[in-house]
């Protein structure tokens, strides 16, 4: 039997998936934030190994090398093969198209490695599907990535390419700051300004509105008080100049709504930038990936696209199933690199 492990280490998460004979079985995700140094990272990776075990072949990807702890991507990608080969023994590094790169090799190869998780779903996505678009939606960011004739044609490849394309936003489920999402919310009848201060997230918005789903908030508060509906519209409030005493319920659920909704339409704005600069056939299919596959499916309906999970492209166990949609690009990686 062949056993390959697909390791996607982020600045706040890592996420890692077991293949076995190409077969996904079992999908781990832990907090490992990267900002204050390398230590939530090396613990998360010991745990992950005890829940994984061992394995044939260990393939890393990342997007960690942008985290405050490295002075540069270069320094960041350097630095994470590094680790990653002390802590797992035998690995290759994720390079995109330039494919797999030893860590001794990562530094001069850091543009093709940086940030290279999306290609590992689309290159996967590509191999099963002729046309679809990508849409993959995370805690923190959202990749939106074409794929036409079984190819990826994405515009950009870097994180500033692809800014620049609309292929990759700072728009996230969990970790977006609620001020980065609109600069106004309707409240008591009028427009009210935001407070430009970290109060809240996009998770308070998603539990307030009972959309968030189970198990993918892992990182503290922005105040440090409690995962509550309640706690979430004490902070959601503060945005706007309030506490939660001074409206009812159904107003901050009212409000909660109005910032989902310019989620929803910054993302499908973007997704339609993707779909003007390229030929997709008409309707297109879009995969979903990533924590925010309910909101996908609502993207998809308004583009009158049809949608599938990223995991029903797989072969996954079922109780495996949920998490490898969630941790996409690890499994992705698992199952290219048993090919």
């Amino acid at each position: 039997m062949s056993v390959v492990i697909g390791w996607d280490i982020g600045g706040v998460h890592l996420k890692a998936a077991r293949a076995e004979n190409r077969r996904v079985t079992k999908v781990v995700q832990y907090a490992s934030p990267l900002r204050s140094g390398t230590e939530p990272l090396l613990q998360a990776i010991s745990e992950a190994k005890k829940e994984l075990g061992g394995a044939d072949r260990h393939v890393v990807t990342m997007t960690g090398e942008l985290a405050d702890t490295f002075t540069s991507r270069a320094e960041g990608v350097e630095h994470l093969a590094n680790l990653a080969a002390h802590e797992l023994g035998s690995v290759e590094i994720y390079a995109g198209p330039a494919g797999y790169i030893h860590p001794e090799d990562a530094r001069k190869h850091f543009a093709s490695i940086a940030s290279a998780n999306w290609h590992a779903c689309a290159t996967l996505i590509a191999r099963k599907c002729e046309h679809a678009l990508l849409i993959d939606l995370g805690s923190t960011t959202t990749d939106i990535v074409p794929i036409i004739k079984g190819k990826t044609v994405a515009r950009g490849y870097t994180d500033a390419q692809r800014l620049a394309a609309g292929e990759l936003l700072y728009i996230g489920m969990v970790r977006s700051f609620v001020m980065a999402t609109a600069d106004r919310a309707p409240f008591h009848g009028a427009w009210t300004s935001l407070v430009n201060e970290n109060f809240a997230t996009m998770a308070d918005v998603h539990r307030i509105l009972g959309t968030l789903p189970p198990d993918v908030d892992l990182m503290p508060t922005a105040d440090g008080r409690a995962k509550t509906v309640d706690a979430s519209r004490a902070r959601l409030a503060r945005m706007l100049g309030s506490d939660a005493p001074d409206a009812d319920h159904e107003t901050w659920t009212l409000v909660a709504q109005w910032f989902a909704e310019a989620q929803t339409r910054a993302i499908c704005d973007a997704a339609r930038l993707v779909l003007s600069a390229r030929t997709l056939p008409s309707p297109t299919t879009i995969v979903a990936a990533g924590i925010g596959r309910i909101l996908i499916a609502e993207i998809a309906r308004r583009l009158h696209c049809a949608c599938v999970g990223f995991d029903e492209l797989c072969d996954v166990t079922p109780e495996a199933r949920a998490a490898a949609c969630r941790c996409a690009p690890s499994v992705a990686l698992a199952v290219l690199s048993s090919s």
